[in-house]
């Protein structure tokens, strides 16, 4: 059993909400001998990944990774300010939840990456709070082998972050270099 599946439905949208992440717990414990990403003819445009498992975010998650960066925002690390905010607690930051859904695709997607050539279309559609669990789910839109370099090629993927109610709180496209089989 692989550690995420790809499922092939041309006729499913992400973009459309109705796929959902959900835990396979079928693949706890296949950590060691699960692949750790694909090459370029491993991946087929339309394939759908589930990628499993999510990440619970806790305090000490958005407080280091606040302020490793330097956000000091207090909607980020004051509860009392944020309780005065608009959603009346305290908001994980947006790239703390941008970096949690681009790390929770890298066994199934970027693994074997030579390079992740951009992210693009980042859109944050809903705040995440304290405690939230995130999962992802990626789209593969396309893949083009290299032109110049054979022994490599591109693969377009859009990726949804969701939380535990299955709410959409992330979107976005990225294109990652990534070899052919030896």
């Amino acid at each position: 059993m692989k550690q995420a599946k790809a499922e092939r439905d041309p006729s499913s949208s992400l973009a459309s909400g109705d796929d959902r992440v959900t835990p396979d717990p079928g693949v706890a414990g296949e950590s060691r001998n699960a692949p750790f990403g694909r090459y370029l003819e491993e991946f087929r445009e339309g394939d759908v990944y589930r990628h499993w498992p999510g990440k619970t975010i806790t305090e000490s998650d958005n407080n280091l990774f606040s302020l490793l960066t330097m956000n000091h925002h207090p909607l980020h690390l004051d509860a009392n300010f944020a309780s005065t905010s608009q959603h009346g607690q305290t908001l994980v930051v947006g790239t703390l939840v941008f970096s949690l859904v681009v790390g929770l695709t890298v066994r199934d997607i970027s693994g074997r990456a030579i390079a992740n050539l951009g992210y693009e279309e980042i859109a944050h559609l809903k705040p995440v709070f304290l405690g939230d669990t995130v999962y992802a789910v990626s789209r593969i839109l396309g893949v083009t082998p290299s032109e110049s370099k054979p022994d490599r090629g591109i693969v377009a993927v859009e990726t949804f972050g969701e939380n535990q109610r299955g709410e959409r709180v992330l979107r976005f496209r990225r294109k990652v270099l990534v070899p052919r089989r030896p």
